[in-house]
């Protein structure tokens, strides 16, 4: 049996090829024509890859946690939505995106969740 690696973000930039960040991230190592676009950088958008066929009907075990006070999801760079419409859309399960009230970007973000992506690392690595 295939066993895949539980994925545990927080704060993570879900779809970098549509967001200022990921646009100039992305310019940088891939380059700014729109050709480079459609292929490179969508193999390297975690919103872009789960749409895939690649993708389509599997369980992905992953836990995300976004904070709503965290000025950069505020900003729309992180886009969280997307990825969850994306992972919606291609019947993709064992993804769960957790809004964390008033969580920022910081530290106490981090170490307040850090024990919750532990035990689901756990329960499929053990």
């Amino acid at each position: 049996r295939a066993r895949t690696s539980p994925c545990r973000p927080s704060r993570p930039i879900s779809n970098p090829s549509a967001c200022p960040w990921g646009d100039k991230a992305f310019t940088g190592y891939f380059g700014a024509e729109q050709e480079d676009k459609a292929t490179s950088w969508a193999a390297h958008d975690a919103t872009h890859l789960i749409a895939s066929d690649a993708w389509k009907g599997k369980d992905l075990k992953a836990l995300i946690d976004v904070g709503t006070g965290d000025d950069f999801y505020k900003q729309g760079q992180l886009l969280p939505e997307n990825f969850a419409k994306a992972v919606q859309e291609a019947g993709v399960t064992g993804v769960t995106l957790r809004y964390q009230e008033n969580y920022d970007h910081s530290y106490y973000f981090i170490s307040t969740f850090a024990q919750d992506h532990v035990d689901h690392a756990a329960k499929y690595l053990l």
